[in-house]
């Protein structure tokens, strides 16, 4: 899988039509948004983790998609479980990201 940038216009369908999400929130200005960055996109190239989906969002440009995950600062991770918000949390940590897609695996 790879990575996904996504917008308000697309962010619905993606996330409905996909049953695991896990979606990087993030801020050009956000220097903790840029260092986790390569970290999320290694995420979403490894085999371990198929099936998941990994959407990037710019949560400045893109209101409708950082309300549906409540995002309240950056970087912050949301899972969705076929549409539905499962999760969310502001981290750079990827020991709490891996537990958060696994946790959508459970």
């Amino acid at each position: 899988m790879t990575l996904i940038k996504t917008t308000d216009a697309d962010f619905n369908e993606m996330i409905t039509a996909n049953d695991k999400v896990i979606v990087k929130y993030y801020a050009d200005w956000c220097g903790t948004c840029r260092l986790f960055a390569p970290k999320f996109k290694r995420m979403a190239e490894d085999p371990q983790y198929e099936g998941v989906v990994f959407l990037d969002v710019n949560a400045e440009e893109n209101q409708e998609a950082r309300k549906m995950a409540g995002v309240d600062n950056l970087p912050f991770f949301a899972t969705f479980s076929k549409g539905i918000l499962a999760e969310g949390k502001a981290t750079a940590k990827e020991e709490k990201i891996i537990e958060m897609i696994k946790n959508l695996s459970s």
